[in-house]
């Protein structure tokens, strides 16, 4: 016979799965709770559950009134027929307000239990969370529920509050069923919202980007979460409340082997190609130092705004890390062994994990829902490029008009600032261009004073205008004013330029200085000993800079760019030969600096060789020192007639080509 069904909750996660599944079966007819049945809600559900939407009824309720706020009608024609009420509505967020939180999942459980005597429902089957139990320490069983310990968090605490009604205040037949921590189909990766593992989702996709796939990192080890695919839950929520004499049980739906936290975050680092974290540290060891110390180091300031920059720039919930060292685990030998002849069991998290990242990456990521285009950014700003006439400034300057932002490019050859300017008006597109060189102090002086007078400050500045000098140390004894006129355009030109627009920044409480400087910087690459030398003097005042204004809304990011097409590299014959990006592919790298606003941009070649130069320095000495090597200084360089790869366009050697690819966009 066809049965009638009663659920809260249907449009959240699991109820919207659930109603499908019991649509699926002949001629059940469901009859759910919304509190604001319109037209537009009720179509989305239906367009959800497919063909059985039209038995599918709406009843307008409110979970916080006695009898979830069913009218005399509604309840005079539901009683007596309804034979499952299903009580699904409850909030599962640990960072909800636990006033609302207690108030939904316990006054609510206390309400579908009043309503489902009045109806004469035959049975209540109750949505609990294996979070009923605690942080309990040991093997919590299915019969167990009295000896949950550690319910002192709300979330906790209201769904242990909410099971207790249940077995204490239902008249009616029950069923308790107490999922893991329910993530998204394993068949498809859907999932409505950010929760459980998927919190440490961002740290895995920074780490990507960061890093390149085989290098090492270090993570952290904690207890066993216990997940369990939405699918699973369903199929086994409907298995259970058909099945005969089993009224007033409670059942675990859990995973009979979960896995400890890092392995969870190394089975998503897989799925999202992402470094693994080959080296863990256990956060059980912090349980060692006194309490009495730990929160007296959680008062000072220093670590309150540390901890609340990592938390919001992960969106991490401020409790997450305290479920980190979960110590629970979870039998459910009676509902594997009722599940068992039915063929429903959890599937492996690495058959399925692929799934639930790609999903997130495509729908739930919080960059999608944040208003992350460069328009957004610039639209109507005061941008200035230097050495914005021509290569990586060119690019950007073309970009950042595009975006709507009042362009200003600087450069000290006024026929090819014009040039850049007109090209520009034949796109539609409209540069102030400004004559100076930066590396002389006085025209510096003046820039400032003319920007300042003319627009009133800077919202962005971009120091992009340098200089590179390829010579080797040796070829360079008697060439100490390399060194000074790189410093001299390279570290004090930059500087000036960014210490005369910083003042009105600060009063402002709002600004950008962006610093482009070289993936060399962190690789200490050889032959650019007096490049290097400058763009980190830049590097290093930029650090002290950002310390000092990061409470006065100025923000500073520092791009070590890797190895650019530009004319700076011309005069090299042997860059012929070796790949490297565009000024537009790198102009892409000053827009993601200005939408996002990052400390550092670098690839991930120039992280993992600033590691190791870290961690093992002789052996990045050694890879720096081959390749020094492997390549020639050019005939600039040593005053005589090109060899190698320069002379006469001669190919270059496999190692060298080798060495060019695997240690792509580095210099030579």
């Amino acid at each position: 016979m066809a049965a009638t069904y009663f659920v809260t909750g249907a449009s959240g996660f699991i109820g919207k799965r659930l109603v499908r599944a019991l649509l699926a079966r002949p001629g059940a007819r469901v009859h759910y709770l919304m509190r604001d049945i319109s037209p537009q809600r009720v179509a989305a559900l239906n367009a959800f559950w497919g063909e059985g939407a039209g038995r599918a009824s709406p009843v307008k309720g409110d979970l916080l009134r006695p009898d979830l706020g069913l009218s005399a009608a509604d309840a005079k024609k539901l009683k007596g027929h309804v034979d499952h009420f299903f009580h699904l509505a409850a909030i599962y967020d640990l960072a909800a307000d636990p006033e609302i939180e207690t108030r939904s999942n316990v006054e609510g459980t206390r309400h579908a239990v009043q309503l489902a005597k009045k109806l004469g429902a035959g049975c209540f089957h109750h949505m609990s969370s294996i979070a009923a139990a605690g942080l309990y320490e040991g093997v919590f069983r299915e019969d167990m529920f009295d000896e949950a310990d550690k319910l002192d968090h709300p979330y906790f605490a209201s769904k242990h509050e909410a099971e207790k009604i249940v077995r204490t205040e239902c008249a009616t037949p029950w069923r308790i069923y107490r999922p893991g921590l329910v993530v998204g189909d394993s068949r498809n990766g859907e999932m409505d919202k950010i929760d459980g593992p998927y919190y440490f989702f961002k740290l895995i996709q920074k780490m990507r980007k960061m890093l390149p796939p085989w290098a090492p990192t270090i993570g952290f080890e904690g207890g066993r979460l216990n997940l369990v695919p939405v699918d699973f839950v369903v199929a086994a929520l409907v298995h259970l409340a058909h099945l005969d004499g089993i009224d007033g049980r409670c059942f675990h739906l859990t995973d009979t082997h979960p896995h400890r936290v890092g392995d969870i975050m190394n089975i998503f680092a897989r799925a999202a190609h992402a470094p693994l974290m080959t080296m863990r540290i256990n956060v059980a060891l912090f349980d060692l130092l006194p309490k009495g110390i730990m929160r007296g180091l959680g008062a000072l300031t220093p670590i309150r705004r540390i901890r609340k920059a990592v938390l919001k720039d992960l969106g991490l919930p401020d409790d997450v890390l305290r479920f980190v060292h979960y110590p629970t685990r979870f039998d459910q030998r009676e509902a594997e062994r009722l599940l068992k002849p039915a063929g429903i069991e959890v599937p492996e998290l690495e058959t399925y994990a692929w799934r639930l990242w790609d999903y997130w990456e495509r729908h739930l990521d919080p960059d999608l829902f944040v208003d992350r285009s460069l328009k957004g950014k610039v639209a109507g700003k005061v941008i200035v490029v230097t050495g914005g006439s021509a290569g990586i400034g060119k690019a950007t300057a073309f970009k950042i008009a595009e975006a709507g932002a009042r362009t200003i490019i600087v450069a000290r050859d006024k026929a090819r600032l014009d040039a850049t300017c007109e090209e520009a008006a034949q796109r539609g597109l409209a540069l102030s261009p400004y004559e100076a060189d930066i590396a002389d102090p006085d025209q510096c002086e003046a820039l400032v004073q003319q920007l300042v007078g003319d627009h009133g400050g800077v919202d962005i500045l971009i120091n992009n205008a340098g200089h590179s000098i390829r010579r080797g140390i040796e070829t360079s004894y008697d060439r100490f004013h390399d060194y000074e006129r790189l410093m001299q355009l390279n570290y004090f030109g930059c500087l000036r330029l960014t210490v005369g627009l910083l003042p009105g920044m600060a009063q402002r409480r709002s600004g950008h200085v962006i610093n482009i400087s070289s993936i060399g910087v962190l690789t200490n690459a050889p032959r650019f000993s007096a490049y290097v030398a400058s763009k980190a003097a830049m590097e290093a005042w930029t650090r002290c800079a950002a310390s000092e204004f990061l409470d006065r809304g100025v923000h500073f990011t520092t791009i070590n760019m890797p190895l650019v097409r530009t004319e700076m590299v011309a005069p090299t014959k042997l860059y012929q030969q070796v790949p490297m990006l565009s000024p537009d592919e790198a102009a892409d790298f000053i827009v993601e600096a200005i939408i996002h606003q990052p400390i550092r941009i670098a690839t991930r070649l120039g992280v993992f060789g600033q590691i190791v130069q870290a961690v093992a320095p002789r052996i990045g000495q050694i890879v720096m020192n081959t390749s020094f090597r492997m390549f020639p200084d050019s005939a600039a360089a040593k005053g005589a007639e090109k060899i190698g790869v320069e002379k006469g366009g001669e190919k270059p050697t496999a190692d060298q080509i080798a060495f060019t690819q695997l240690l792509k966009g580095m210099y030579f």
